[in-house]
């Protein structure tokens, strides 16, 4: 995992500063504050994240492929440049269809 920001004032194309790694799951940090942080991520073929919960709301958006992802037990299956909004508290599950890319948003700030 990256725990690096990406340089800041530099124009990116955000699906291209990742890249897949067979057999994982990898994440870049592109922002990462004490009120929330932006990261962007790569699934291989198989490879998901484990059900959890957040305390924070998380917004999620597919910038390639596709994926399941599942929330309180409904399952939404995202396309490139589709997102969805992971309620806080909510159980969810991200499952793979074939690889994807995504970006992770999560908004601490208003939960004070």
């Amino acid at each position: 995992m990256d725990n690096v920001e990406i340089e800041k004032s530099r124009l990116f194309i955000t699906v291209e500063i990742i890249e897949y790694i067979p057999n994982s799951v990898v994440i870049k940090t592109i922002l990462k504050k004490t009120t929330g942080n932006i990261s962007v991520m790569s699934f291989d073929s198989g490879e998901g994240l484990t059900e959890k919960t957040s305390p924070f709301d998380t917004f999620v958006q597919i910038i390639e492929g596709q994926a399941d992802i599942v929330i309180s037990g409904e399952s939404n299956v995202l396309l490139t440049g589709q997102s969805i909004v992971i309620p806080a508290h909510a159980l969810n599950l991200i499952k793979p269809n074939g690889r994807f890319k995504m970006i992770s948003t999560i908004i601490k700030s208003g939960y004070e």
